[in-house]
């Protein structure tokens, strides 16, 4: 499907379309109508609560409505996680408790608060759980009214189910009623909130298409279906994974130092595309830097990573770690925007082992680790090379302000302060 955003009579289907946020949609025309109507585009996103945070790779979902002027509501899966959604995943998803689910939920409501306005207006985001209606589901009820909706020859069609059963992988009789209440999600949020859109990535079409088909059905209302690209890096690695593990969005899973670091480490090519997807820069600014040539590319890079930090940190965030970073790059700084680990000074006086502090500091992944990046001269304490595993860092390696600074290649960065 080629899309033209000037083709489009609504602003808000030219919006998404021209910052690269849209890869499919169920009806085109019907939702561009829709769209340019009296009353702004309702539309909807769901977020299973299967970690503390999310990462980076979900803010096209996050982003993309109301920047584009539409109304967001944010669906929280605190029904759905209880099941988990198998969609794309080779593997079943491990269950998890109520507790884990809450404490989950708990921790991602803070993702969304820097990038969506929550409210009573008209494009005002607003949250809702749905186990408020699919912890009430009576059983043989929902079969009978909904289940007849749905064919197994449909259902094992879909390329994620095939896949696991041509794999000889199990695919659960619970999670074949994923899609199900995934459908009901739409149709309810139809029903309440007159929600037109459900979007997602291009993964959900399957699921998507369903909830349509279902909404149609039982309340004979029109709906949309939108996908996001599957956003890769100009060299093919997926969006938001590092050596490192994933770009969280929570600070203390990803600090603000480090997502700043992320974002700075862009591909060349991929800077303009990212500055689109992923900030709220106008089309002028972005433009002035995709024609970026040789070293004026880093100053677009830093303007992606100080823009990319401060909406999701703050501005005070971004600029300590920008300032941080700059210390880095000259050589010899120990900024406060760098990640900190607090070490007690008693342990430096007694000589604090240096495989201990890569770990502490979330530099390494094990003892094990450490020992083989100090092995392969990948480990710097204050900018000079690490060569011995048994090294141990004294009070003698802090600077005036009790800090020193403990590297691992030249993009990962921690900063030692006694205590």
């Amino acid at each position: 499907m080629t899309l033209d955003a000037n083709a489009q009579k609504s602003a808000f289907l030219r919006e998404m379309i021209s910052r690269g946020h849209v890869y499919q949609i169920t009806d085109e025309k019907g939702l561009d109508a829709y769209a340019a109507g009296p009353v702004p585009p309702c539309g909807y996103i769901g977020f299973d609560a299967t970690a503390k945070s999310l990462h980076v790779g979900s803010l096209v979902q996050i982003m993309n409505l109301q920047q584009a002027g539409g109304k967001p509501i944010v669906l929280m899966g605190g029904g759905t996680t209880k099941i988990g959604d198998p969609t794309d995943k080779e593997k079943s998803r491990p269950i998890l408790t109520t507790e884990e689910i809450a404490i989950n939920m708990a921790s991602i409501r803070k993702n969304f608060e820097p990038f969506l306005k929550f409210g009573n207006g008209p494009t005002d985001a607003i949250m809702v759980d749905n186990a408020e209606w699919l912890d009430q589901i009576k059983w043989i009820e929902f079969l009978r009214d909904y289940g007849k909706h749905f064919t197994i020859n449909k259902m094992i069609a879909q390329e994620t189910v095939r896949r696991r059963l041509d794999n000889e992988e199990p695919y659960t009789f619970l999670e074949f009623n994923y899609m199900l209440l995934q459908s009901y999600d739409f149709l309810e949020l139809a029903r309440r909130f007159d929600c037109r859109i459900q979007m997602g990535g291009s993964d959900q079409w399957g699921n998507i298409v369903n909830g349509i088909d279902l909404t149609r059905r039982i309340i004979d209302t029109t709906v949309f279906g939108v996908t996001t690209p599957l956003i890769t890096t100009a060299s093919g690695g997926k969006m938001g994974k590092t050596a490192d593990g994933a770009v969280w969005l929570n600070a203390d899973m990803r600090s603000p130092y480090d997502y700043w670091q992320f974002w700075r480490n862009t591909e060349d090519a991929d800077v303009a595309r990212f500055m689109r997807l992923f900030t709220d820069l106008p089309e002028s600014e972005i433009s002035e830097y995709a024609r970026a040539e040789g070293a004026a590319i880093n100053d677009a890079k830093k303007r992606l990573a100080d823009v990319a930090t401060a909406m999701l940190h703050g501005e005070e965030e971004a600029r300590k770690a920008a300032a941080a970073a700059e210390a880095v790059f000259k050589g010899g700084g120990t900024g406060e925007g760098m990640p900190t680990v607090e070490i007690e000074r008693a342990k430096l006086a007694a000589g604090y082992a240096v495989v201990d502090a890569l770990l502490a500091a979330g530099l390494v992944d094990s003892k094990g680790d450490a020992r083989r990046q100090i092995a392969g001269n990948a480990v710097k304490l204050n900018g000079e090379t690490v060569t011995d595993p048994t090294h141990v860092i004294g009070e003698s390696a802090l600077d005036e302000e009790g800090a020193a600074r403990l590297s691992v290649g030249k993009k990962r960065h921690a900063r030692l302060k006694a205590v």
